[in-house]
């Protein structure tokens, strides 16, 4: 079956649907991580989004399903120069995601680059004509200024590791399955709350982490003020979107970034130890650049602030995922540490 990417400037790309028949609307994005498409495509940060996989074959090593950063998949669609392995293809259409193999995913990255990333519609089958599909696209809204943390966070609370050393409260406002387990693993005891929950609630806990997530920041304004009002009662850690409400919560400003960061080889500077970190990121939104002494670590990439430290307030926050699911395990110990300081704190 025939498929094609609509860009909302107009531009056509065309491939071969190895998904679901039909069509989806989202943000046009790409990530460079050579491995993890199984996690990519199930992590909730990239909810109302459309991924295009940089790396040249995708779904070679097969799937898992402990390798799912969720319960279901969360990408809108997804591109790839050259899909490959009987596992993948078919988990990609018994999920019924639109995707398609054979795009020209060079041309359509420096189009991303170029331009930004771009609203879009991927179309599988005859559901729309080229000129309906780019009509989709630009009547999406776009990605500034939508609020995504409720659509994906949990209804309920709900414990993920009972017994540990120290107690962690999670908020989830699009938390991954590898950010629990490495809490677990580093003797965290887990409970998961939704995004809106109260600070008096989690506050009770000896931390509490602020999880990633998708969408822009800024209008998450309850969300914000529940991490204003936490922050100093307890120990807190933000990671990704988690790290933007807390500097949203200290007057550091959130933008959004042309094309995000993406991918499992962003260098980061650690100014307190001096030394260059390689992580991995998944993110279209980020903390202006700032000398202010709170500010951590620092992308070598565009100088935006990668993480903030308020010994005062016992907290602090990191843009990029020291989980690491998947990525380098650099920095593996800053979770570790992190839930170390907790138990004796």
């Amino acid at each position: 079956m025939t498929g094609f990417l609509a860009l909302e400037d107009g531009t056509i790309f065309r491939g071969t649907s190895v998904g679901a028949a039909g069509s989806a609307t989202g943000e046009a994005v790409f990530t460079t991580g050579m491995a993890g498409y199984e996690e990519a495509v199930t992590d909730p940060s990239f909810a109302e989004q459309i991924v295009c996989f940089t790396a040249p074959m995708i779904g070679n090593y097969g799937v898992a399903p402990d390798r799912a950063e969720s319960d279901r998949v969360h990408a809108r669609g997804v591109l790839m120069r050259e899909a490959r392995g009987p596992d993948w293809l078919d988990w990609l259409r018994a999920s019924e995601v639109v995707a398609l193999t054979g795009i020209d995913t060079r041309t359509l990255v420096l189009r991303l680059r170029e331009s930004g990333s771009l609203r879009a519609c991927v179309v599988a089958g005859d559901a729309l004509t080229q000129a309906e599909a780019v009509d989709e696209a630009r009547q999406l809204p776009a990605m500034s200024g939508r609020a995504l943390a409720r659509e994906v966070s949990t209804d309920a609370p709900f414990v993920f590791a009972e017994k540990g050393r120290t107690r962690v409260a999670v908020v989830d406002y699009g938390v991954k399955r590898s950010v629990l387990r490495r809490l677990a693993v580093a003797g965290a005891a887990v409970t998961v709350f939704p995004h809106d929950v109260d600070a008096d609630e989690v506050a009770q806990y000896d931390g509490v982490l602020l999880s990633p997530g998708p969408g822009d920041p800024a209008p998450l304004e309850s969300e914000t003020s529940m991490v204003r009002e936490l922050l100093g009662r307890t120990n807190v850690l933000g990671i990704c979107l988690g790290h933007q409400l807390i500097a949203q919560a200290t007057d550091h400003e959130t933008f959004k970034l042309p094309f995000g960061h993406r991918g499992t080889n962003h260098p980061v500077h650690d100014r307190a130890r001096n030394r260059v970190l390689v992580t991995s990121q998944n993110h279209g939104f980020a903390v202006r650049a700032s000398d202010a002494r709170e500010a951590s670590h620092i992308s070598l990439y565009d100088e935006t602030v990668e993480g903030l430290a308020y010994p005062e307030l016992r907290a602090r926050s990191l843009q990029f995922h020291p989980e690491a699911g998947p990525g380098p395990h650099d920095a593996w110990a800053l979770l570790e540490r992190w839930v170390d300081e907790v138990a004796h704190a």
